[in-house]
């Protein structure tokens, strides 16, 4: 059973800075994609940024330079800066095979975490 687990969301002010964390485990492809999503109550999910093992790195405009996304042994880190208070949602991780079809290419991730909730304050 794949299991995701997000640590690292908090409180902070605007124009500081948060590191998440997600750690995906009993998930062994050799070739997958990781991905940070975000949602909002009332408002559906949205991507933030996704990496694959192929070195595709990609970011919703929205990002603008402010997020970093990065993996390392089936762990998948974002690191916020310059954050806003529409930042504030509830961040989720997600993993999926690369051959699966629908979540590297579709979004349509197989494994999400509970999510780790981020808040911006002005």
């Amino acid at each position: 059973e794949v299991q995701l687990v997000e640590t690292g969301g908090g409180s902070v002010q605007a124009g500081g800075s948060l590191t998440l964390s997600c750690v995906a485990s009993g998930f062994t492809d050799k070739d997958y994609c990781m991905a940070w999503f975000r949602q909002v109550a009332g408002k559906g999910r949205e991507r933030v940024a996704n990496y694959d093992t192929f070195g595709e790195i990609t970011y919703a405009d929205f990002v603008e330079g402010r997020f970093n996304i990065s993996v390392a042994d089936y762990t998948v880190y974002l690191q916020m800066s310059s954050l806003k208070e529409e930042d504030t949602a509830m961040y989720y991780c997600a993993v999926d095979s690369w051959y699966s079809g629908t979540g590297c290419f579709g979004g349509q991730y197989a494994n999400w975490g509970q999510g780790t909730q981020v808040t911006v304050s002005s």
